[in-house]
């Protein structure tokens, strides 16, 4: 594994820096890469992303909007908080084990005599408090997996920035989010700086997988292509807020894959547009699905038979078809 050196706090420069090492470098070692950002909402792949934050409140504090490559819910960065990516070769050992990535975590917290713990899909938490949310994304055959690890975040902002659906906290008998998350720094007795805690994660990172710590320093070459792709891609209106189109039907439901979102344009009895939406994690891409419905007749029988053929785990994570069809009527 080599440690690539990124000193950018560029939103849009970090996730493009993910994707290139993910799609473009030809590297045989596995990849950690730590990040830090200025403030941003970063929406996942398959969030439509005006419902996912108050628009007014980011525009009057100046935060920045990003969607990223992997499912999952929005989440608030800023420079109080440390993100973490791995990519890995021989991504299939690695698939929906969330576990895996977090123990290096959890063992670096060991050793400021912090007790930390895996919870649920993909968080990890302090005291019933979470801290950290995980992601993944899979090309090929490797998977890139990151993370959030909040420090010394503003969770005032963190909490106005966000728009949460209250089911997600009812459902868990909490009353906010703010309650409901922790910044690492409040648990650590020694007068840690977030930039200490990082080269000990580094560290615990290269001691989990039993190998020495390496660093890699960005070429020029790939500076460029970095860059170039922030400029076609991750600054874009289109990527970041043009996948989330108007419709005429709208319904969305939370099952245990997540929150699902189902909206669709029908006209004539024929649906002409649908997208999928929610903090649900994909198994194989979900357009493939959207794209299965279009041009078909808006009729239970036919829509039946559309998903029993396809097999909608295949392509979100631990959603049955008849919780599928749910969404339709």
């Amino acid at each position: 594994m080599i440690n690539v050196i990124n000193n950018s706090t560029n939103p849009f420069i970090n996730l493009a820096l993910e994707e290139y090492f993910l799609k473009y470098k030809a590297l045989k070692d596995d990849v950690l890469i730590l990040w830090q950002n200025e403030p941003v909402v970063v929406v996942g792949k398959n969030q439509n992303t005006y419902e996912e934050l108050n628009a007014e409140y980011i525009e009057n504090k100046n935060i920045k909007v990003v969607r990223r490559l992997s499912g999952g819910g929005a989440v608030y960065h800023d420079l109080g908080n440390l993100n973490f990516t791995i990519i890995k070769n021989n991504a299939e050992v690695y698939r929906n084990d969330f576990s895996f990535f977090a123990m290096p975590v959890i063992k670096c917290l060991e050793i400021y005599d912090v007790t930390a713990s895996f919870s649920g899909r993909n968080d990890i938490l302090i005291d019933g408090k979470k801290f950290s949310g995980n992601a993944q994304y899979f090309y090929k055959d490797k998977v890139l997996h990151h993370g959030t690890l909040l420090f010394s975040s503003d969770l005032t902002v963190l909490a106005k920035a966000l728009k949460v659906r209250q089911d997600k906290f009812e459902s868990k008998g909490i009353k906010s989010m703010q309650s409901r998350v922790a910044n690492i720094g409040d648990y650590i007795d020694k007068d840690i700086t977030l930039a200490e805690f990082r080269q000990t994660l580094i560290r615990s990172m290269f001691d989990y997988e039993q190998e020495p710590v390496r660093h890699y320093d960005l070429t020029a070459e790939d500076i460029t292509a970095i860059t170039e792709l922030e400029k076609t891609k991750y600054s874009t209106w289109d990527w970041n807020y043009g996948q989330s189109p108007k419709s005429n039907y709208k319904k969305e439901m939370r099952f245990t894959s997540g929150m699902v979102s189902l909206e669709m344009n029908i006209e004539d009895g024929l649906i002409t547009q649908l997208k999928l939406y929610g903090d649900f994690f994909e198994e194989n891409p979900k357009e493939i699905l959207e794209n299965l419905f279009i041009g078909e007749k808006y009729d239970l029988v036919v829509i039946r038979n559309i998903i029993e053929k396809a097999d909608v785990s295949r392509y979100i994570h631990k959603l049955s078809n008849d919780e599928f069809i749910e969404l339709f009527f």
